[in-house]
């Protein structure tokens, strides 16, 4: 009998151990993601979590917002950013773990519309103002949210912007323009291609040239503060398969933006 109480204890014992050491090992790591990469994150987190035993709690927002709250203590253990800007913002300020940091895609700046099928050209000016009618053009915040710096810098490639500029309807991030134009609060927006692709009920009117705005990545990095092991979430970013995933949500991948 007290062999059998002694076997018991011992069982017991191991198996605590091995629950302890199983939780010590497992990460819940919090990665504050630019909104416009909502539908390629999700799917990336949870074909990691299928093989990690780390979970992975996403917070979307504006690039703009999420440095801010970031800056002001927020516990996120790693950042992806729609600019660059953003992610030297943090870097200045040694917030981010620079050797960490890299590019985990591009993306492309279109003109989308609330009917189907919609075509415009861009050097036609009072096209696209005959389009609107008075009505308002969504945007990201231009002079904040990324989706909206690169849109500002598009339209005044076309000098579009003065013209436009009273019409502009600005978010507070792009998902927030891409639902304004899905639901016909608005006949117009600017956005990326992959928020575009991932509404049916938008069009692609027009695609702004890589020569109207400023290159568009989207730059990834721990976070200085966090004291989570980040590296495997980091390098499975970095993944084909995770590349697969952006492609398909269209965003664009390159060798440069690797490195």
């Amino acid at each position: 009998m007290q062999f059998k109480a002694v076997l018991l204890r011992s069982i017991l014992t191991l198996s605590l151990a091995a629950f302890a050491s199983s939780q010590a090992v497992a990460n819940t790591l919090t990665v504050f993601a630019a909104a416009s990469l909502k539908n390629a994150i999700d799917e990336i987190t949870e074909h990691y979590e299928a093989d990690h035993s780390d979970s992975i709690v996403v917070s979307y927002a504006g690039s703009a917002t999420l440095a801010r709250q970031i800056e002001m203590g927020a516990p996120a253990d790693i950042f992806i950013s729609a600019n660059t800007a953003w992610m030297d913002y943090l870097s200045d300020r040694a917030l981010i773990n620079e050797p960490t940091r890299f590019n985990l895609a591009s993306n492309q700046l279109v003109l989308i519309s609330h009917t189907p099928d919609a075509k415009l050209t861009l050097t036609r000016s009072q096209e696209l103002l005959d389009w609107l009618d008075n009505e308002y053009l969504a945007m990201g915040l231009v002079e904040s949210v990324p989706a909206g710096i690169y849109g500002k810098q598009a339209l005044t490639y076309f000098d579009l912007w003065d013209p436009l500029k009273q019409q502009v309807a600005q978010s507070d991030n792009v998902r927030s323009a891409l639902a304004l134009v899905a639901s016909g609060e608005a006949p117009l927006g600017i956005v990326y291609h992959s928020d575009a692709v991932a509404e049916p009920k938008v069009s692609i009117a027009a695609t702004f040239p890589t020569e109207s705005h400023d290159r568009i990545l989207y730059p990834v990095a721990a976070v200085t503060e966090s004291d989570k092991s980040t590296a495997a979430f980091l390098e499975f970013l970095r993944s084909e398969q995770s590349r697969a995933i952006l492609e398909r949500n269209g965003f664009l991948m390159d060798s440069q933006q690797r490195d």
